[in-house]
């Protein structure tokens, strides 16, 4: 995007660096290659949060964004079977000898088969229709519809009980053992079964519980309940890849974002490595992969895990010459930042050994909290993510979690919060204006364009008119700077700053008030050409975020679906609109942003 246009620079200039700009973007995503972002895999043992609803909404972002601009991008989601936290609940409700996984402790809890249980559950982060909140949870529904009910684009869902991915499991860890990256060892340390990881001395602590006076051994950085474990399992040389990890670092200072978490991921490589336990013997573990050479181990839940991200890009690339086709490298993994340490250490470590290609980056945001207190299922402090979708709708609910959601430090959930959002951002500012330019009285949209086509005239530099113009062609570029930095909130600021530019711009120049005055037709058709041009434009930057009801205002806008790209966001790319393609309707009807049904 060329330098942001001042005084000095002429309207000609502009244009034609643009669309140098546009021709070089164009050429580099005309590759074969695509763009891969993916979210984290979800455990399937509890039902979805407010947290996973903000991962999905940011990756779909990332990923639309990326086809707006002309680019084939791929989304890759889904659900996490395996592991220590399914099983423990059957444990305390059937009294159960054992000790397994996560989503084992949970199915044996609801008193099922554990793959039963992982169908039910996987469905509520995937399904595509609309349920009741209530009959979503009597139907033991919660995982696969978030995703559609939220109007995620993904191109994949994966779940790590599928034949595909086992298949690309064991043969990673084959290539690991060829390799002498794996060895057998006995392991002893504090297991966190929440975290499914073990725990060094120094990273452990006695803590107390307040309700209940219990004293127990916790993760000092989780705070979750840690047990001693000694076994015999499988080893990865861990320690051997942190000379090479810091290079990488090095080489790539916005491998991790935020930079904060960049530091403290080298900070952390730094201090020292220890080699990683990376099986389960399997009368602990039982849900999960099992090592290929040894039936009395199964693969650790992490390296499973991970490898996911491979396996929609068709790893183990048996197809010589078509590595990259499905993706591979991937662009962004998106996940939240009590996972940084897998991603940004492991899952690099893991590919290193094999030679294979890193992610480029690793965007790691902040959580959110509810009455500014960490959101805890145990204490019933969470947000049940269908009940906003079905109050707030799935628009509302995506401009809230992005606008209001940070990359770097947490945010606090709050229904007035949202209904501060929709009241003044969507249907004060955005609806506002759309229902001011589409449905004025006395103007046409059409008639103002062809004016200013035949006209062709610039505002006088410094006026009004003049710096607006200069705000909407600096719009596209700052938006594409801000997506550039994988900052979607910065970037969704960016654009509603422009729409309360174009509501001061109007409200100062009342063409209302222009009206029937042929004195000044000219410059009436001039304002309500340049607010339409504002609306065009934002309505496209805008599409990322809020893809449905931004279709229907460049639809009233008569904007065709053909010019509705990154590249159409120049001012003036476009002299063909004005003739709404849908009805408008009257009053309430056809309005973007309807009044919500409770203000409280």
């Amino acid at each position: 995007m060329p330098q942001h246009l001042n005084e000095v620079q002429t309207i000609g200039e502009y244009i034609s660096e643009f669309h140098f700009e546009i021709s070089i973007n164009s050429c580099s995503s005309s590759k074969i290659v695509p763009y891969y972002v993916t979210s984290p895999i979800f455990y399937v043992n509890a039902a979805p949060h407010i947290g996973h609803l903000f991962t999905l909404i940011l990756t779909d972002v990332l990923k639309r964004w990326q086809v707006l601009q002309g680019r084939k991008a791929i989304l890759c989601t889904g659900t996490d079977e395996h592991g220590m936290k399914v099983r423990g609940t059957l444990r305390a409700n059937h009294g159960a000898d054992i000790d397994d996984s996560k989503i084992e402790r949970a199915a044996l809890k609801a008193g099922q088969d554990v793959r039963v249980f992982c169908d039910q559950n996987c469905k509520s982060f995937e399904v595509r229709h609309s349920l009741d909140p209530e009959e979503h949870f009597k139907s033991a529904d919660p995982i696969k519809a978030l995703a559609q009910r939220a109007n995620i684009d993904n191109d994949h869902f994966i779940r790590t009980s599928d034949p595909d991915h086992r298949f690309a499991v064991q043969h990673f860890w084959l290539m690991l053992k060829e390799r002498g990256h794996i060895y057998a060892s006995k392991h002893e340390g504090w297991y966190a079964v929440n975290d499914e990881t073990f725990y060094p001395a120094s990273a452990v602590q006695l803590t107390l519980d307040p309700s209940t006076g219990r004293k127990f051994m916790a993760s000092i950085e989780t705070g979750k309940e840690v047990e001693w474990t000694s076994e015999n399992n499988y080893h990865f040389r861990l320690s051997a890849f942190r000379d090479r990890l810091l290079e990488h670092y090095e080489s790539n200072p916005n491998f991790v974002v935020p930079t904060a978490r960049m530091n403290d991921v080298v900070q952390a490589v730094k201090t020292g490595l220890e080699d990683l336990s990376v099986s389960r013997p399997v009368e602990r573990l039982s849900w999960g992969i099992p090592v290929p050479d040894d039936g009395t181990q199964t693969i650790y839940v992490w390296l499973d895990a991970l490898i996911n991200y491979l396996t929609k890009a068709n790893y183990p690339f048996q197809i010589p010459g078509k590595e990259d086709a499905a993706g591979w490298p991937a662009d962004c993994h998106v996940i939240g930042k009590d996972i940084v340490r897998f991603h940004c250490i492991y899952w690099p470590a893991f590919l290193m050994a094999l030679d294979l290609p890193l992610p480029r980056q690793v965007l790691t945001h902040a959580h959110w909290t509810l009455g500014h207190q960490k959101m805890s299922k145990s204490t019933g402090n969470v947000v049940n993510p269908f009940f906003a979708l079905d109050r707030f709708g799935a628009e509302a609910m995506r401009y809230y979690l992005i606008h209001d959601g940070s990359i770097r430090d947490d945010a606090d959930y709050d229904n007035s919060y949202i209904i501060e959002r929709y009241r003044k951002g969507l249907q004060g500012g955005l609806g506002n204006l759309a229902s001011r330019i589409v449905r004025g009285k006395g103007w046409s949209i059409k008639k103002s364009i062809e004016d200013q086509a035949v006209a062709g005239k610039a505002p006088a530099e410094g006026s009004l008119a003049g710096s607006h113009r200069i705000l909407l062609m600096n719009l596209p570029g700052k938006v594409a700077a801000k997506f550039e930095a994988l900052d979607a909130g910065a970037a969704l600021k960016e654009i509603m700053n422009a729409v309360y530019a174009t509501n001061r711009y109007m409200q100062h120049t009342q063409p209302w008030d222009l009206v029937g005055k042929p004195q000044e037709l000219e410059n009436l058709n001039s304002v309500i050409y340049l607010c339409a041009e504002s609306l065009r434009i934002v309505g496209i930057l805008l599409q990322p975020y809020m893809p449905d009801t931004m279709r229907k205002m460049l639809d009233m806008l008569g904007v065709s679906p053909e010019a509705r790209k990154y590249e159409n966001t120049l001012l003036g790319s476009d002299f063909n609109y004005g003739k709404p393609l849908v009805e408008l309707g009257r009053g309430t009807q056809g309005v973007l942003f309807p009044p919500l049904r409770s203000n409280s």
